[in-house]
């Protein structure tokens, strides 16, 4: 493996953006990581934020040739399908993110499912539909419950289980003819309803090669025990016992593997994380539900604590299409927990602008502390700046431990209107 760059950009401004930058740090006093446009907590030796917003690819190219970047490095999914990634790439920089092409497993859930058929990935059986007569004749032929799908990217909103006809047809309509998710749903996928549990899986990838990460599980519900509309993400526990190893190698083969020759073979080579959503059915087989090419957050807060070698090495080795995946190792009898602070109101309307206190404290009692929805006044006071605020990360040779330190950690950081889960890692779905 090649050494890694010296001077890296993050692009992103979320917890899973705080959590590479100081990874990409860890084991390595020669290297400088800027962030944009980052958050209140981008600020220390060798670590500083830049003010450059992910849908300024204009303006990123720019930074990257202005502060001579060795390694760019790309969080969220919307300047992917936007084709940063390709952007940068033409001007000379070695970057770790999708192409705009390979960004289409995320970007257009029609393409996804097209291209499972085509390469023999097993999913959900569905119908591509672009107007309302469509979307009806296909839900009255399947039944309910069925999945409504938005195409596009919709911020994680677009996709409604409905559990009647009159359900799913309000919400194709809504998609197609009131566009409630703009061009996002000029496109809508009409899914058979596929009961089971879900599974996640993320993969780095060189194009051809690729090293899988420690399966992970995030808690989508809002409220303890699993209740509560969906989030984000409150917290995340990895690595997760619901994934054996044979659940695993047959994901890889039938799913990973797939992915990555399909993607090849049709002309847009993977470079990035794939980051696989499955469903396992009574069965056992693992589906395909839908591809990020991403990072999960808070998945990525929780899967960098317990990488055993230079992380950034690895990304760089990645992005030129040489990586090695004997030289990727991850710490043995290590687990990590992440506990999500949201603020007041999360997910539908998050309260803005309350001083936060107490992260010194948390960071003490041996919790790390990842910035996510903060912004720094000029006086240095702290302040909530959007729904999901911090992730509350610990490892330990434990998951009881590392959940230990984690809430022990979110218990010494205070802001008003604080919310929580408490049964992070102790519920099954």
């Amino acid at each position: 493996m090649e050494n890694a760059a010296r001077k890296v950009l993050v692009v992103g401004s979320g917890g899973r953006e705080h959590a590479l930058a100081r990874v990409l740090l860890r084991g390595r006093d020669d290297r400088e990581v800027i962030v944009t446009p980052g958050n209140g907590g981008i600020a220390g030796d060798r670590l500083r934020r830049a003010d450059v917003a992910v849908s300024d690819t204009a303006g990123l190219v720019a930074l990257a040739k202005r502060e001579g970047v060795d390694l760019v490095v790309i969080g969220p999914e919307a300047p992917l399908c936007a084709g940063l990634s390709d952007a940068l790439g033409a001007e000379g920089f070695v970057v770790f993110g999708a192409s705009q092409a390979a960004a289409r497993l995320e970007g257009s859930k029609a393409f996804l499912k097209e291209f499972a058929v085509r390469h023999g990935i097993p999913t959900a059986p569905f119908t591509v539909v672009r107007t309302v007569a469509e979307a009806e004749a296909a839900i009255a032929a399947r039944g309910a419950p069925i999945v409504v799908k938005a195409d596009g990217l919709c911020a994680g909103k677009g996709v409604v289980v409905a559990e009647s006809v009159d359900e799913a047809r309000t919400a194709a309509r809504q998609m197609i003819e009131d566009r409630i998710f703009g061009d996002a749903g000029a496109t809508v996928v009409i899914e058979e309803k596929i009961v089971g549990r879900e599974v996640s899986v993320h993969a780095i990838c060189d194009g051809e090669r690729f090293v899988v990460l420690p399966p992970a599980r995030d808690h989508k519900r809002v409220f303890d025990g699993d209740r509560g509309p969906n989030t984000g993400g409150m917290g995340v526990i990895c690595p997760t016992d619901d994934v054996s190893p044979q659940l695993m190698e047959r994901i890889v083969r039938e799913v990973i593997a797939p992915t990555i020759e399909g993607m090849k073979s049709e002309g847009a080579p993977f470079r990035g994380v794939l980051f696989a959503g499955l469903m396992i059915d009574a069965a056992g087989i693992p589906l395909l539900l839908e591809h990020n090419v991403r990072f999960g957050d808070p998945e990525c807060e929780a899967m960098m604590e317990l990488f055993d070698c230079d992380v950034g090495a690895v990304l760089a080795s990645a992005a030129r299409g040489t990586l090695d995946p004997a030289t990727v190792s991850f710490a043995r009898d290590r687990y990590a927990t992440v506990v999500i602070l949201a603020s007041a109101g999360y997910p539908d309307k998050p309260r803005l602008g309350d001083r936060i206190e107490g992260i010194d404290r948390a960071e003490a009692l041996g919790a790390t502390v990842h910035h996510a929805g903060t912004k720094r006044e000029a006086d240095g006071v702290l302040l909530t700046s959007g729904g999901r605020v911090l992730a509350v990360t610990a490892s330990a040779g434990s998951l009881d431990e590392a959940r230990a330190i984690a809430y022990r950690g979110a218990d010494a950081i205070e802001f008003s209107g604080k919310h929580l889960r408490r049964d992070i890692g102790k519920t099954v779905a």
